[in-house]
């Protein structure tokens, strides 16, 4: 593959090392960890694990080319391509945005023209770099692949090729900056004017209004929710025998108490539930139920909302699985995503009792809200706002690409679930549409109200956006299919 970095003669150039120097850890194991958990499972997870004494002797040895190339052999042999440039997408961004060295990214994002040299194959670090850090090249090594597009477990290209690589890039004009380590393996540093080696410290004077932070992180998939550094890896292995048993008496327990006394036994089986606000008590004599609009974190939302009000509140649901639906202790409500039909389900709902809906119609793991959909707002003005946050510990409980009916097991798999339930006040009548306000204004309103109690931030992202972003399609159903 051959760049080209063409410099003008007002623009100012900069190299950067990635592991060490943008990232703050210059040991890639843990990214290939991931690769090996998320592309292809927990044996192959296991396996390199087990490498890494031999990785890190070879390191002490001073062969560390020969420890790198052999956990990419390990991680990546034998995989389809395809999953591996998944994985580079919708996984490993988020764990490399929470290791961003911010003062490295501040000098580096002040330069016209960034390239960026990683000793990681290409693949792996470039969609991060030009979306989130907008790095315009990334120098690295390249995936062998068989004309079946599975992995070799080999890459074309080793240090000195990645060096060469970057100094045909500055032929004509040298680069003005170059960050990296002072024990860097990569043997460019010499062509350029100024060299910089951490820790870095920003100029506080200078000022750039379009570039206060790297692009956030928003959509991410994958169900490890901590970076499998070696310690952690081992923690999450000799975790999971006893996460699993776990995972299914809490779901058994779950099964046959009722949701009246659950509240209280939550604290028995290792889960915290905590509590802010006033519920707001049943109402039996009206028409019309209150409608509890919810934050949308996991599935387990609206089950962890009957059990802080000790009775079952009918769900309105999207996309859950058949077993999730089984297994539920509450009443689901599946919707076809047709306003009309929909419309006339949430109201004859309503008019048995309370409901609660998600209007962001996906979960979102980060500190943002997406867009609110507005048809909560048409059909009643008993609005009851609930803000839900939660925490895990080893695993993630929701799935873009995955199974979501392992998302319970693997919710009930960590050591402590949290659960913060916040309980606003009803909103008044001049807040809703009976007077006069549309329902995207009433929608935005909840939205804006919910996010400034969590700490969050709105978005405009839907639904549709966040399974574009991590699964390649927007998961809509035909209404011809629905009606077959």
């Amino acid at each position: 593959m051959t760049f080209c970095v063409q410099k003008t003669a007002m623009e100012y150039s900069i190299f950067s090392e990635f592991e060490g120097t943008l990232l703050k850890d210059q040991d890639p194991f843990s990214y290939f960890m991931l690769v090996a958990f998320e592309a292809s499972g927990f044996i192959r997870f296991t396996l390199l694990l087990l490498t890494w004494p031999v990785i890190r002797f070879l390191d002490v040895l001073g062969v560390g080319d020969v420890g790198l190339k052999l956990m990419m052999f390990e991680a990546t042999v034998g995989l389809r391509v395809s999953k591996i440039e998944l994985v580079s997408r919708v996984v490993l961004p988020k764990f490399y945005m929470d290791d961003v060295d911010m003062e490295a990214w501040r000098v580096f994002s002040r330069y016209d023209k960034r390239v960026v040299v990683t000793k990681m194959p290409r693949t792996l670090v470039e969609r991060f770099m030009k979306e989130h850090l907008r790095a315009d090249v990334v120098v690295g090594s390249e995936l062998v692949v068989n004309r079946f597009g599975f992995a070799k477990g080999f890459v074309d290209g080793d240090v000195g090729s990645i060096s060469s690589k970057v100094v045909k890039l500055f032929v004509n004009d040298e680069p003005s900056l170059g960050l990296g380590r002072a024990t860097s393996s990569f043997q460019f540093f010499s062509i350029c004017k100024e060299q910089m080696h951490p820790p870095f410290i920003s100029d506080k004077n200078h000022h750039d209004h379009q570039l206060l932070r790297p692009l956030p992180v928003i959509f991410h998939d994958g169900r490890l929710a901590m970076r499998p550094t070696p310690s952690t890896a081992l923690s999450i292995l000799l975790w999971m025998p006893f996460g699993i048993l776990l995972s299914l008496i809490r779901i058994i327990i779950g099964e046959m108490l009722l949701l009246r006394i659950m509240l209280y036994v939550t604290p028995l089986i290792g889960c915290k539930i905590v509590v802010k606000g006033k519920p707001p008590s049943p109402i039996s004599s009206s028409n019309s139920g209150v409608l509890f609009v919810c934050t949308q974190r996991t599935l387990m939302d609206p089950l962890v909302l009957s059990i802080v009000l000790m009775r079952k509140i009918p769900a309105v649901t999207y996309s859950l699985s058949r077993l999730s639906e089984i297994l539920s202790p509450i009443p689901t409500v599946r919707l076809r995503r047709i306003k009309e039909v929909d419309a006339q389900k949430i109201k004859q709902e309503l008019s048995k009792g309370d409901l609660v809906v998600c209007p962001e119609g996906t979960t979102c793991r980060e500190p943002f809200l997406l867009r609110f959909s507005g048809l909560f707002a048409e059909l009643t003005d008993r609005i009851v706002p609930v803000a839900m946050n939660n925490k895990v510990g080893f695993f993630h409980a929701t799935t873009a690409s995955g199974w979501k009916a392992l998302d319970p097991i693997f919710f009930f798999m960590n050591p402590r679930p949290f659960y913060e339930v916040t309980f606003l006040d009803q909103l008044p009548a001049e807040a809703t549409c009976s007077s006069g306000k549309s329902p995207y204004d009433v929608a935005n309103y909840v939205q804006r109200i919910l996010a400034a109690t969590l700490g969050f931030e709105c978005t405009n992202f839907t639904r549709k956006d966040k399974y574009i972003a991590l699964a390649g399609n927007d998961k809509t159903v035909s209404c011809t299919s629905l009606k077959r």
